[in-house]
């Protein structure tokens, strides 16, 4: 009986063993989930990856860490586009001579096509101020009352403060004191007080036409704006007045290798904690970091040189075709929205779904400023933007074609309206013979139809008739337009009112 029961036994247990072997994976004891296992070689988008054993040969190697540096480098790109884009609008207005404080760049005759930059409009009185806080120190703005808004941005174009109306003064003007974000000196009363994470801080005022002409507005600068250190309040510097209009400089940034060297000069120069230590460390991870030199070797260098082309062709679809489909105003429209997700700060569900990288990287790619007033609903104030790249049936707009913009009557704009055309290269204003590549309802005489719509035209030459409302293009080159509402009420908002699609014209019939 006993024999019999250890019998039974070793079979019961050669059984299991049995059974038990063929669920064994090779080279180990048990079964190991697949999920979790590496093929001795895996076709993928950088080529063929082989391995021993899980461990990557020496090709893999060097493939798989020329793509991290690729991949981080591309990266570097789209999150350090607002950086750059501040650096070059310093850089901008110092080779026009304003650099300290009291140094005023101004587009007096309001901004035509020959300066380079980004996407400004061709209606209002910008001027532009850059402070240094270590160079200067907390710094004093006075604002004139009845002052256009005025914002302030740092160096990785972050909002600081609004001025004018949309600030804490309210448009009855005030005295406004910029200091650095660890600043714990005193701040005397009666100024509005503003922190900045960073040394380098822009400011830009925009002033409205009056019947037509920038003459109340720039007025309105020359004698009411100061900006000084407060350390020279009793004795400030005075105010010096640069004009940009009609003058060739540039501000926009590199697309190239020489984007790193940009960022390396910022990183330098501003603090060390200006940015979080995810970003420093992407920035850090391709050679760019606080106190080291930046000195990439020839392997790097080319790494970094494939890592901006592509990081820039990204940045270019981001901004020109939007694939997120809430960008676009209507269903089967081309117009869409320049502020994706309706947060300056670019957060997803109130930074539930944290921030929304393209979209940052896409609106500093094409424009400037950053404001909460540029996402609210402001009925009757403020201004609103629409976007398009593409005629109506989705095809880029080409400047050796000609097409029409319906504009209906009625525009939803307390104000004005108008439509600027860009080019695609530099988003900045199209370059032509006309130095406003535009039209403004209130600027220009346009022909109205009987219905008071208006229908634009864009092309290389004019449509026999309608010179009054053709704006020129050039053959051989893009263009992209901004539609902007100026003072846009609910008509607008509620989408109720909307405009047409640029529409092809293939000939005589269709004018």
């Amino acid at each position: 009986m006993i024999k019999h029961i250890t019998v039974s036994f070793l079979a019961v247990s050669i059984g299991c063993t049995l059974a038990y072997a063929k669920d064994v994976t090779p080279g180990f004891n048990n079964l190991i989930p697949e999920s979790i296992l590496t093929p001795d070689s895996v076709e993928t988008s950088i080529g063929k990856l082989s391995f021993f054993d899980g461990m990557p040969d020496a090709e893999t190697v060097t493939k798989v860490y020329d793509n991290l540096d690729t991949i981080r480098a591309t990266e570097v790109f789209l999150d350090m586009v607002p950086a750059a884009s501040m650096e070059g609008m310093r850089l901008g207005l110092a080779s026009l001579g304003a650099s300290a404080s009291n140094q005023v760049m101004m587009f007096d005759q309001l901004l035509d096509s020959n300066p380079l930059f980004l996407t400004g409009n061709t209606d209002t009185v910008y001027s532009a101020v850059m402070f240094d806080l270590e160079r200067d120190g907390p710094t004093v703005v006075e604002i004139p009352a009845g002052s256009g808004p005025s914002t302030v941005n740092d160096a990785y174009f972050r909002f600081v403060t609004d001025m004018g109306a949309p600030g804490p003064d309210r448009g009855k003007g005030g005295k406004y004191l910029i200091v650095p974000e660890a600043y714990d000196g005193e701040v005397p009363e009666g100024y509005f007080e503003a922190r900045s994470p960073s040394n380098i801080n822009l400011m830009v005022l925009r002033g409205f036409l009056v019947d037509g002409k920038t003459d109340a507005a720039v007025r309105s600068v020359k004698e009411g704006l100061k900006v000084y250190p407060l350390n020279q309040k009793d004795n400030p510097p005075a105010m010096e007045f640069i004009s940009g209009s009609t003058v060739p400089f540039n501000t926009v940034h590199s697309n190239d290798f020489s984007f790193f060297e940009e960022i390396n000069n910022v990183i330098q120069r501003e603090p060390v904690d200006f940015l979080d230590p995810e970003l420093r460390g992407q920035l850090s991870s391709i050679g760019i970091q606080k106190g080291q030199a930046f000195d990439p070797d020839e392997r790097m260098t080319k790494i970094l040189t494939d890592g901006v082309a592509i990081g820039n062709a990204t940045a270019r679809a981001l901004l020109l075709r939007p694939r997120d489909e809430s960008a676009y105003y209507y269903e089967g429209s081309q117009w869409f929205t320049a502020f994706l997700g309706g947060d300056y700060q670019w957060l997803i569900d109130n930074g539930d779904g944290g921030r929304n990288l393209d979209a940052r990287t896409a609106f500093f790619y094409g424009y400037t400023l950053n404001t909460p007033a540029m996402v609210l609903k402001m009925v009757g104030a403020g201004s609103q933007y629409a976007v398009a790249a593409t005629d109506e049936k989705g095809e880029y707009l080409d400047g050796s074609k000609t097409y029409r913009l319906n504009i209906p009557g009625n525009v939803p704009a307390k104000d004005f309206w108008s439509v600027v055309l860009y080019d695609p290269q530099t988003r900045s204003e199209l370059q032509t013979e006309q130095p406003f590549p535009s039209k403004n309802n209130k600027r220009d005489q346009l022909e109205v139809s009987s219905d008071g719509s208006v229908d634009l035209y864009f092309g290389p030459t004019a449509p026999e008739g309608k010179e009054a409302n053709w704006v020129q293009t050039v053959p051989g080159k893009g263009w992209w337009g901004i539609f902007r509402l100026y003072g846009p009420l609910e008509p607008w908002f509620d989408k109720t009112w909307r405009p047409g699609n640029f529409e092809l014209l293939d000939g005589d019939d269709n004018l």
